[in-house]
């Protein structure tokens, strides 16, 4: 009698086991991935006076590394937001980045404290790097030469709607 009952716990632990551990995986998988549609999904705007972006966000060290290199087109009401988990010194680079950009730097307070005006790509292994000295919370990309042609400045503040 001990040998069956023995027996039929196992079988129940070898039927039980992969049932369990795939209704964990489908949960883990399921929660990841309305993360990533409701973030591709969220409408933010980065708005500068009357002049408002339409932004994708980078909020982790993938998403900052990677920007907007390799894009060959960016739409003029469009942008990138990188969200930063503390403010500090954050420079940029414009390695295998196709098109010119205009980098704003921006306080934890929301005003723009420094701007990179046209920054050029880089096709070199050591590209130069921007930045300014002070802390910044953010930093946001758009094409380059729209700070100039909007009237966009140091001590604009933005607004994220």
């Amino acid at each position: 009698m001990l040998n069956i009952l023995k027996n039929n716990k196992t079988i129940i632990f070898i039927i039980i086991l992969p049932i369990f551990a795939t209704l964990l995986f489908a949960i883990y998988n399921q929660f990841f991935s309305d993360n990533k549609v409701e973030k591709e999904n969220e409408a933010i705007k980065v708005c500068i006076e009357e002049n408002c972006f339409d932004v994708e966000i980078a909020d982790t060290a993938q998403e900052r590394e990677v920007g907007l290199m390799n894009r060959e087109y960016l739409d003029q009401s469009n942008g990138m937001l990188f969200v930063f988990e503390e403010e500090g010194v954050h420079n940029f680079w414009m390695k295998n980045t196709l098109i010119s950009l205009d980098i704003i730097w921006i306080d934890e307070n929301r005003k723009i404290i420094y701007i990179e005006k046209n920054a050029k790509p880089c096709k070199i292994e050591q590209c130069k790097l921007f930045g300014p000295d002070e802390n910044a919370k953010y930093v946001l990309e758009i094409n380059g030469g729209l700070t100039e042609k909007t009237g966009v400045g140091i001590g604009n503040e933005i607004e994220l709607r």
